[in-house]
């Protein structure tokens, strides 16, 4: 990669534009960056790595602020950087996220974000590549090969690190190592080699356990049959163990099935005699109760032939229930239908007398001609009652035209007086409209003006307000106009007297240096132990450092404190601008008065816009009202006229009907009334030939039954009727009677047939044999014994027959553990080799366990790095130390068992011996750690692919080279251009100066630096 032109604007400590051209530069291939201390050298460097990568080296990315502050607040800051990679050229240019001057930013500033656009050259012209910035930067480490640590690596080699790197300790440089060759993923090896190895301890720690597990179920299992697992033998291990108990077990459960077979026999013997007493205790007891239920029913007997000679008598006498019960029915029938035609006959003569309706019966002609004059009289009031049924509609309906003819005549007088009101309040509504529409047109008028002179006053009351706004800018600029002028005169008198006392220090600093000389103490300049003449120091040579350094802090804070002040000063300049652009200059109170004449004026036409609006409601209001009105009295005399026509029509409809219905009433208020009186004696007279015809039925249907009885009567064996209800019994007494005899029937049928059956038969002989041979039945006790007997030999052959079946069952538990533990442990052994090689590889790896140089992987990687990197150091230090020095990479034990591998030891050629590389001097620990760093920048050159850098630069360091060796280090600088390489060097020694013709000058301004390039021929 080659470097060709870089424009650097606003950016760092440049104010404006500066373009240097490396081509001109690298015309002779070395080229020297000086510049005073705070010039902006390393600006240069960071501005070509932000180009690159978007970000600067180290802490300076953290500060954030890119953009120069000694630019116009408006200028965009922006990097640009040609440069040929791969044998392709490009542009890139940056610009950071900075801060833009607005007048409608928060602040008076508006974000602007960070760009990026990359172009190629392709065939004289530029084709952009990409517009973003994470894109760009992802083509352009493609294209370099490099991220942007290995760039400040390998390009821009930071020397003074080096020195650092080259005297630390072997265990310290392994950061800056994993840094540039990014052997992070060695590390995770290591950490997935521990991780795999503590996955696979566990596993086999798993295993274990579950071994251990059915070891021990093994021996709950045994203790279980009470076989003790102790008295196994010493020996046995996990497996035969297991064996030894199985074993144990099965031996218990074959003396465990002998007692089962054992307690069943005596079981058995012991069920058999129980059961044979409880069988013939069962038919002696069956015996004693046949015996007793034969006594009850001999006793029984007599009452039983007795009870059947009633329930014969009762069953002749339910022969004549039929006829008993109609004669009884018949003549309580008579009875109650003489009692009604007594009541009716008195309803009759009463109606007679009270009545109109039966004004024109003779008195008593109901009693003495029966129903005759009854019927007679019954049809002509039913004739009647059905004539007044028939009209009395015509009666509700005459109601109904009354009415109707009342509420049509009240409804003649309202409207009437509503057409009246409604008149007059049409002829108001009419007045009023007429006044309101003069009132309209000068409303109208003012009210087209509200809009724009609402608009006139907001204007005038936002220029009142930046009339404000712009005195109090004015004011506040003023003052920090001032307090600027104050503020740079302060720091540029501060700034001069730090000048001075540093120019004075600097020309007594061969003084300084020699007062802090010590007789035997090697020279910090050229390392000597003796000095023969050092400079006398005068009497303030020592406090003019501290004096400086004072001055120097005091210039400072001035610096910071006016740069402050000018980033005040340019808001507030901004602001008075930005304020009277908007018209705030004008005069205060010309201001203030157009403002309140406008919003006087405003509002009046607002008032104008709600009068008129209200006006217009108001005559929208009073038309609609107005319609409504003569629609309303138009239906009202529309209304009269046809009350006026319907009433008219229902009078005489009312007058017709009511003479055809005076007539009907007969005398009655209403024919409703006449018809109830009607419908009271048709009822009363109803009700009599009701009775008088129940009366003759009942008396026709009694003599009917007497006769039938008397016919029956002989028949049945009876004398009278009374003989034959005499023999007659209750139901529930013939119930219970025919129940009894039938009981007892079968009672004597069932005991021939128990008495008769084999197992009493078995009984009676067992009880004659029993009494022939004086013996006594088995009592309750002999029973209860032989019981508890068999229920103990049962409980004993269960409980052993159990116990038997768990030892089975344990047998069987233990053969399957013993095969489990077999097929586990076999399964185990695969598993136990591989956690013992992953131990051994993740310790290896860590550099603990067998690894004897205590080394880790990373580290172990690294060293071989590190080995390359001495190579390559050791070809420029030979060069540069006249032949004497090489580095060499050691891998020698560290002591106290520390970690080892990345040792680094300086060989001296003159004396053959090897030796720490703290003990070079000032001048030959440059030398190294410039040749370790350009040996790094090849080696990790490589590592990156091997892309060409065809563009170096190497920092500061040179001063503490004497005449000799500055010369050796040059010429080694000098065979880097080897094959068209540019080198810059960073230095400010004077005889670099004199040396190298091609220079890039970097001057330092109150405004801000600059950058000069310096030839042996033209300065630019």
């Amino acid at each position: 990669m080659r470097i060709h032109r870089l424009e650097i604007s606003a950016f760092g400590p440049f104010a404006g534009t500066e373009e240097i051209d490396f081509d001109r530069l690298s015309a002779h291939g070395l080229f020297l960056l000086n510049g005073p201390t705070g010039a902006g050298k390393t600006s240069v460097l960071d501005a070509i790595c932000y180009a690159l990568y978007g970000s600067v080296p180290g802490a300076r990315q953290d500060g954030k602020r890119l953009r120069s502050d000694h630019a116009d607040p408006a200028a965009e800051p922006r990097v640009t950087c040609e440069f040929t990679a791969r044998g392709r050229r490009f542009e890139v240019s940056r610009t950071p996220a900075w801060d833009k001057p607005s007048a409608r930013g928060r602040n008076g500033f508006t974000t602007q974000q960070a760009k990026t656009l990359l172009r190629e050259r392709v065939a004289g012209a530029w084709v952009e590549k990409s517009g973003r910035n994470d894109e760009a930067g992802a083509e352009i480490t493609a294209l370099l090969g490099m991220d942007r640590e290995q760039f400040t690596r390998v390009v821009l080699l930071p020397q003074g690190d080096f020195a650092a790197f080259l005297r630390s300790k072997a265990s310290d440089r392994l950061e800056l190592l994993q840094k540039l060759f990014g052997t992070e993923r060695f590390e995770a090896v290591e950490r997935e080699l521990a991780v795999q190895a503590a996955g696979a301890t566990r596993e086999v720690a798993d295993l274990e356990g579950r071994l251990d597990l059915l070891v021990e179920r093994a021996r709950a299992e045994a203790t279980a049959l009470e076989v003790d697992p102790d008295a196994a033998p010493e020996s046995a291990g996990g497996p035969g163990l297991l064996s030894w108990l199985e074993a144990a077990a099965l031996e218990r459960a074959a003396a465990l099935a002998g007692d089962a077979e054992a307690c069943e026999a005596q079981r058995r013997g012991c069920t058999e005699r129980l059961e044979a007493e409880l069988a013939r205790e069962g038919r002696r007891v069956k015996l004693a109760a046949a015996l007793r239920r034969r006594a009850d029913a001999e006793a029984a007997a007599p009452g039983l032939t007795s009870a059947g000679a009633a329930l014969d008598l009762h069953r002749r006498a339910e022969l004549l229930g039929g006829q008993l019960k109609a004669v009884t029915a018949a003549e309580a029938l008579f009875a109650r239908a003489e009692g009604a035609m007594d009541l009716a006959s008195a309803g009759v003569r009463e109606a007679a007398s009270c009545s109109s309706e039966l004004a024109g019966m003779e008195r008593g002609a109901v009693v003495e001609h029966g129903s005759v004059d009854v019927a007679a009289e019954l049809s002509r009031l039913r004739a009647l009652a059905a004539v007044i049924g028939e009209r009395l509609a015509d009666e509700d309906r005459l109601g109904g035209l009354q009415a109707r003819a009342a509420g049509l005549a009240l409804r003649r007088q309202e409207l009437i007086r509503a057409g009246d009101d409604h008149a007059d309040r049409l002829l108001s509504l009419r007045t009023d409209l007429e006044a309101l529409r003069a009132a309209l047109q000068p409303l109208e008028q003012l009210a087209g003006e509200s809009v724009l002179r609402t608009k006139e006053a907001a204007a005038a009351d936002e220029l009142v307000d930046v009339v404000r706004r712009y005195g109090i800018a004015a004011a506040g600029c003023a003052a920090v106009t001032d307090r600027h002028l104050k503020g740079r005169e302060h720091h540029q008198e501060l700034r001069r007297q730090w000048l001075d006392v540093r120019e004075e220090r600097l020309s007594n600093a061969a003084a300084e240096l020699a007062s802090r000389l010590e007789d035997g103490a090697p020279c910090p300049v050229c390392g000597s132990p003796e000095h023969p003449e050092p400079v006398p120091a005068g009497d303030t040579v020592l406090g003019l450092a501290e004096k400086e350094e004072r001055a120097k802090e005091r210039s400072e804070a001035a610096e910071r404190a006016l740069s402050a002040l000018e980033t005040e000063l340019s808001e507030a300049r901004q602001l008075v601008a930005v304020l009277a652009s908007q018209g705030g200059d004008t005069d205060p109170a010309e201001a203030e008065e157009a403002a309140r004449a406008a919003r006087e004026a405003a509002a009046e036409a607002a008032a104008a816009v709600a009068d008129l609006a209200a006006s217009r409601s108001r005559q929208e209001e009073l038309a609609e009202r107005i319609d409504a009105t003569e629609q309303v009295r138009v239906d009202m005399l529309s209304q009269l006229a046809q009350t006026e026509s319907a009433l008219t029509e229902i009078e005489g409809q009312s007058a017709a009907l009511e003479s055809s219905l005076e007539a009907l009433r007969a005398g009655h208020a209403s024919l409703g009334l006449r018809s109830d009186a009607v419908g009271q004696v048709v009822s009363i007279l109803e009700q009599a030939d009701a009775a008088r015809s129940q009366l003759d039925q009942a008396a026709e249907r009694l003599a009917d039954a007497r006769s039938e009885l008397d016919r029956a009567l002989p028949e049945a064996g009876f004398a009278s009727a009374a003989e034959a209800r005499q023999a007659l019994l209750p139901g529930a007494e013939a119930a219970r009677l025919e129940s009894a005899v039938k009981a007892g029937r079968d009672e004597e049928i069932r005991l021939e047939e128990l008495f008769a059956s084999e197992e009493l038969v078995v009984a009676a002989k067992e009880q004659a044999a029993m009494e022939h041979d004086s013996g006594s039945a088995v009592t309750a006790a002999d029973l209860d014994l032989l019981r508890t007997e068999a229920e103990q030999a049962a409980r004993a052959a269960k409980d052993v027959e159990l116990a038997a079946g768990m030892a089975r069952q344990s047998v069987t538990t233990l053969g399957r553990l013993r095969a489990e533990y077999q097929e586990l442990a076999e399964s185990g052994r695969e598993p136990r080799e591989r956690a013992d090689v992953l131990k051994g590889l993740a310790e290896a790896a860590r550099g603990s366990g067998d690894n004897s140089y205590r080394m880790s992987l990373n580290a172990y990687v690294l060293a071989a790095r590190l080995e390359q990197v001495a190579i390559a150091a050791s070809e420029r230090l030979v060069a540069m130390s006249d032949g004497r020095y090489t580095l060499q990479h050691s891998d020698a034990r560290a002591a106290r068992n520390a970690k080892s591998g990345l040792g680094l030891e300086v060989v001296d050629e003159w004396t053959g011996r090897r030796r720490d590389t703290s003990t070079l001097s000032g001048g030959e620990s440059f030398m190294a750690s410039l040749s370790l760093a350009l040996g790094l920048a090849d080696v990790v050159q490589q590592e990156a692919g091997g892309v060409d850098i065809e563009t170096l630069f190497v920092d500061e360091g040179f001063g503490s080279l004497d005449e000799q060796a500055l010369e050796q280090v040059m010429d080694a600088l000098e065979g880097l251009r080897d094959g068209g390489r540019v080198v810059g060097l960073v230095s400010h020694v004077g005889e670099m100066k004199q040396r190298i013709g091609s220079q890039l000058q970097v001057v330092k301004q109150r405004n801000g630096s600059t950058v000069h390039i310096v030839d042996a021929l033209v300065t630019v």
